[in-house]
């Protein structure tokens, strides 16, 4: 009997050395013979799925004619840049310093450059918007115009971001841009770069004590700005409202969600669910301008700004009059890498209050109504603007 159970934890005692064993082998690389080593399971999947990429770049480093040439800082950001290309996504890229920097300028306010919105659309870089006032606005570069080279090299939307960096520089400095044009065909505009500051909110009366808010994107500033110029109206006893969204490319989720807040009343702005079914929900106060509402939109108006007009429409809390929207319903998030380096990701797509998700497809007006093709590429003053005068007309029969 008590050899049976001094053989028993013979055996327990053997079994308990193995497992003891089998977790450090698991946890640690542990020098071995022949100057091998044994290394964990996670590390040794790591290296076979690059062993690849580390093959190619020693036969680069040992083979190419020119290798003292070879900077390997380069090489990583080359790779890193090809691995977020190769999803295929043209919002999620890498961001190098200048192009980390350039983005975040944007979000803050001003940069230097040529003032266009680019973004994808049927598989061609195109002109979201052109910023009020920028070199590119007065030049006759509109929202739908097609990029077809920078500087005389050919772009595609795969390179959004490369694009955005190439237009970009120092004040006074200038960019040659071949844009193609429906219906007029192929046009280099050169263009002289400046510093852009981003305006985003201007205001006004209108003839009929209609007050007049237009909002050119959504940085950080805007949703302040947009305060105080409702305020500003409000003590010049408006009776109706105008947002003009039209051309507006977007910007900060955050900052649209502030000024619906202060639209709407209460209920749901928007929620996002991302690669993980993980539902994020923004929601608005009781409080509201809770006066007649007019929205103009257009081909333009993308992101931030379908975000804002889609929840008016689905609180019903104004009237969308203008061109289907641009119909971005992705949300990205911006990484700082902590090297001046950044990734932008695409995280989440958005949806409406309905659940409506716009991706690829826009907001549909309430009222379709297009500026004549005589005056789509002229700057109207707002009192001869048809949209404009459309808004007036709609409000005046709610106040």
């Amino acid at each position: 009997m008590n050899k049976n159970i001094k053989v028993k934890n013979a055996i327990i005692a053997i079994i308990i050395t193995n497992l003891i064993t089998a977790s450090i082998v698991a946890l640690l690389p542990i020098p071995f013979f022949g100057g091998k080593r044994l290394v964990s399971e996670d590390l040794y999947d790591f290296l076979k799925r690059y062993d690849k990429l580390l093959k190619v770049e020693n036969l680069i480093k040992n083979n190419y004619v020119d290798k003292k040439t070879i900077d390997e800082n380069k090489l990583i950001e080359g790779a890193i840049t090809g691995m977020v290309d190769s999803i295929g996504d043209p919002y999620t890229v890498y961001l190098d310093k200048q192009q980390f920097e350039d983005l975040l300028t944007q979000t803050r306010g001003s940069y230097g450059g040529v003032g266009i919105v680019v973004g994808e659309k049927e598989g061609k870089l195109t002109v979201i918007a052109p910023i009020e006032d920028s070199p590119a606005e007065k030049a006759g570069i509109k929202a739908g115009d097609i990029i077809l080279k920078v500087d005389g090299k050919e772009i595609s939307a795969k390179e959004l971001e490369k694009a955005v960096s190439m237009m970009r520089g120092k004040e006074g400095t200038k960019v040659v841009l071949t844009i193609f044009r429906e219906g007029k065909g192929v046009k280099d505009y050169e263009l002289t770069r400046s510093i852009i500051v981003l305006k985003t909110v201007k205001s006004q009366v209108l003839k009929g004590d209609i007050g007049y808010i237009r909002i050119t994107s959504f940085d950080e500033n805007t949703a302040d700005e947009f305060e105080k110029a409702f305020e500003k109206l409000q003590k010049q006893n408006i009776k109706g409202l105008v947002l003009d969204l039209r051309d507006n490319p977007g910007g900060l989720l955050d900052t649209s969600v502030a000024i619906a807040d202060m639209i709407l009343p209460q209920g749901t702005i928007v929620y996002t669910i991302d690669t993980n079914g993980k539902k994020d929900v923004w929601k608005s106060d009781p409080q509201n301008i809770n006066m007649p509402l007019v929205v103009l939109v257009n081909e333009g108006s993308a992101s931030a700004s379908e975000i804002l007009s889609g929840a008016i429409r689905d609180f019903k809390a104004g009237t969308l009059i203008g061109t289907k929207t641009f119909g971005k319903g992705l949300v990205q998030n911006i990484i700082d890498l902590k090297d001046g380096t950044g990734l932008k990701v695409t995280i989440a797509r958005y949806y409406t209050p309905s659940g409506e998700c716009i991706q690829g497809k826009g907001i549909m007006p309430d009222i379709v109504y297009d500026l004549p093709k005589e005056l789509k590429d002229k700057q109207l003053p707002i009192d001869e603007d048809p949209q404009i005068k459309k808004a007036i007309e709609v409000l005046m029969t709610k106040i």
